[in-house]
């Protein structure tokens, strides 16, 4: 098992030099890439107020924190959570910096950053010179963003996974096995825009009598439709 994380978090501003905090962590285990259905999330109490254009950002307010814990309290879980494997999140070095000011204030060691997966700097080298938000990558990539009205660290992590399977080639959508004698194998390219496009492998006439010819010559062949 090739075993990552993709990680994501929401805070009370931009700086965590100048005391802003973490309020939200969310983290996905992928397997080779592929998500595994395992998640971590935690709302975080910051111990201090959150100012109304960060919540307009993500929608949080102090008083929906009013029981959440402190982040010492969460940090073994996630630590626990992220193991030893990579580390991946879209503009990942302002997610280190803000884990890292909470793994301080909390007497704990820096995550290495030489763990760092930064999904904007691949997006940035497959996409030079074009918008690479996190909205602008799905939209570009046909991933559905009607559930993100507002900012939230666990459906950012969902996204973003779709769209790191894109960006890595980790997997085609649309690859399956045909049972009606036709292809159904998809594969996308893109325009010069960058915009993704769907196109079919179809074989020909010439070709599936070839392949029939081969599995003749092979016993009990498990791809013969007969």
């Amino acid at each position: 098992m090739s075993r990552s994380v993709l990680f994501d978090t929401e805070t009370t501003g931009l700086d965590p030099l100048t005391g802003d905090r973490v309020i939200e962590v969310a983290a996905l285990e992928l397997d080779n890439d592929l998500p595994t259905g395992k998640s971590f999330h935690r709302l975080i109490h910051p111990q201090r107020d959150i100012p109304e254009e960060a919540t307009r950002v993500h929608g949080i307010t102090i008083d929906k924190l009013r029981d959440a814990p402190r982040f010492e309290e969460i940090i073994d879980d996630l630590l626990e959570f992220f193991a030893d494997g990579p580390l991946i999140a879209h503009n990942a070095p302002f997610d280190f910096g803000f884990l890292n000011a909470e793994f301080a204030r909390a007497g704990r060691p820096n995550l290495d950053r030489g763990r760092m997966v930064d999904t904007l700097v691949l997006a940035k080298k497959r996409f030079p010179g074009m918008p690479n938000s996190l909205d602008a990558l799905c939209r570009r990539f046909n991933i559905d963003l009607s559930e993100r009205t507002t900012h939230n660290a666990l459906l950012d992590c969902k996204l973003l996974a779709e769209v790191y399977v894109e960006l890595t080639g980790g997997r085609q959508r649309g690859l399956s096995l045909a049972t009606d004698g036709q292809s159904n194998i998809q594969i996308a390219s893109y325009t010069h825009e960058g915009t993704r496009v769907m196109r079919p492998i179809v074989a020909s006439e010439a070709e599936l009598e070839a392949h029939a010819a081969f599995l003749k010559k092979i016993k009990d062949p498990v791809w013969s439709a007969e």
